[in-house]
């Protein structure tokens, strides 16, 4: 099937021949849905606390001392918040987007730097085109590097927020521990504008901040086919290698040292005035992670010693855990759902936005657990189930990656490689077939253990289009 040349191509992407063969058999067979049993809610695998325990679990994460770090997924560029503003710039399609884009244009924390490179009597497409090509060139920049929120001491970018976020959670011994997943060409803006700003931060909340980066590996690169699932060649007869998803990036976050990992979508940012149910809810997810990370060693070591009551870790397992048990279970089975990283995963109330929920799923160990699912994972006989969930999954993670003897986990061990999705795309107007890796939070983590929190929707704002911007959590 390969030639020398593709061979050379698949060494230098890092990938091995048996690999591609694996990705491209993928095509041909299609990934297996997921075996939902139900919607996870809450008092059956949704938590919810009152004000008592949350604030015991945030107590406990205060005073913890672990190492953490807050890791953002900040690799794509704004092409989808900025979509509408290209169709009208180029093809003159105006809807009630740009409207409304228009006729508030003056509440956008942009506005003074946009104002400011406009020429005198602008019409509505200069202006447009302004904020998306020649002027902001917000088109081509990745979403960090757009102005999210004004404040009388100057507007903030949304990398800038994360920094803040940073410091009121994720500081340990005077130390912000913050890593960027970043593209390639969007690195050095990224570090031009945090050499600028990070000193002013440094002096307001008097820690350091150590920032470090990653790009995606050309590793976790998957091969594109024709539609007949043959491998597709470029013009000059190579192959076709394209990124694979954000579910490459737990080979990223494989290589962050740190007791406890948080994390959270770039995009999904809130102003000073409303953070604070963010900050709190941090706390109380890593509170409750600790918690439950200190019984399940305990239970580990009483297994490796031979004096546990099955009985009792059994019991652990499934009420706090959330892994429902065979009729028939032994300590080897309770081990190895107990030898895992673990995520508390915050949950929203459903009020319609898009986003994977959170699923009971069953496991070829005849356990059945919690996962997050996209909808594209469901069996179409499955969907009612879909919109059975209540909540729904924002991406507000906190993460254990150590086991019980200190060392880390080998997170690359835990994923679901037989999840993922195929999709259509193209390239220089010809056809294809694109295959992505299963998300970071979907199949990426699918043998975590995972415990879903009810938060309240104020801790979730993401910004999908730019008129999200005028919503009340970013005013």
């Amino acid at each position: 099937m390969f030639t020398e040349k593709d061979l050379q191509q698949i060494a230098d992407h890092g990938l091995t021949p048996e690999a591609v063969e694996r990705q491209i058999a993928a095509f041909r067979s299609g990934f297996p849905f997921l075996k939902v049993v139900r919607a996870a809610s809450p008092a059956d695998g949704i938590l919810t606390l009152d004000d008592e325990a949350a604030d015991r679990a945030a107590a406990r994460y205060d005073a913890s001392g672990h190492s953490v770090v807050k890791f953002v997924p900040a690799s794509g560029a704004a092409t989808r918040m900025f979509k509408e503003l290209f169709e009208f710039v180029n093809e003159g399609k105006r809807g009630k987007g740009i409207d409304t884009l228009v006729e508030h244009i003056r509440r956008f924390a942009f506005w003074p730097e946009l104002e400011a490179l406009l020429p005198a009597g602008a019409d509505d497409r200069t202006l447009v085109s302004a904020i998306v090509k020649e002027g902001l060139g917000y088109g081509s920049k990745p979403k960090g590097l757009v102005t999210f929120h004004a404040y009388p001491e100057g507007a903030r970018k949304a990398v800038e927020e994360h920094l803040v976020e940073g410091a009121q959670y994720a500081a340990h011994e005077g130390t912000a521990r913050i890593h960027f997943t970043v593209s390639p060409e969007h690195r050095a803006g990224f570090e031009a504008l945090l050499a600028e700003k990070i000193p002013a931060y440094e002096r307001r909340f008097g820690i350091r901040y150590d920032i470090t980066f990653s790009v995606q590996k050309p590793s976790t690169d998957t091969i594109a086919v024709n539609p007949d699932n043959t491998p597709f060649r470029c013009d000059d007869g190579s192959l076709l290698f394209r990124p694979a998803g954000h579910g490459a990036l737990i080979e990223n976050l494989d290589e962050i040292d740190a007791d406890l990992i948080f994390i959270k979508n770039i995009d999904n940012v809130t102003t000073d005035a409303r953070r604070g149910d963010t900050v709190r809810c941090k706390k109380v997810l890593a509170g409750l992670l600790l918690d439950l990370q200190e019984r399940a060693f305990g239970c580990l070591k009483a297994l490796d010693a031979g004096t546990a009551d099955l009985a009792t870790v059994a019991a652990f397992v499934e009420r706090e855990l959330c892994v429902k048990l065979p009729a028939s279970y032994d300590a080897a089975l309770l081990r190895s759902v107990l030898d895992r990283p673990i995520r508390l995963c915050g949950m929203v109330r459903n009020e319609g936005e898009p986003g994977g929920g959170p699923f009971w799923v069953a496991n070829p160990d005849g356990t059945e657990s919690l996962q997050i699912a996209e909808s594209s994972q469901i069996a179409p006989a499955d969907m009612p189930l879909m919109k059975a969930a209540t909540h729904f999954n924002p991406v507000d993670l906190v993460c254990g990656v150590r086991r019980w003897d200190g060392t880390k986990f080998d997170l690359r061990r835990f994923t679901d490689p037989a999840t993922g999705f195929i999709s259509s795309k193209s390239s220089g107007g010809r056809e294809l077939r694109a295959q992505e890796l299963p998300g970071l939070w979907n199949g990426a983590m699918a043998r975590w253990n995972t415990v879903f929190v009810d938060v309240p929707v104020s801790t979730f704002s993401p910004v999908k289009v730019v008129q999200d911007l005028l919503r009340p959590q970013h005013q």
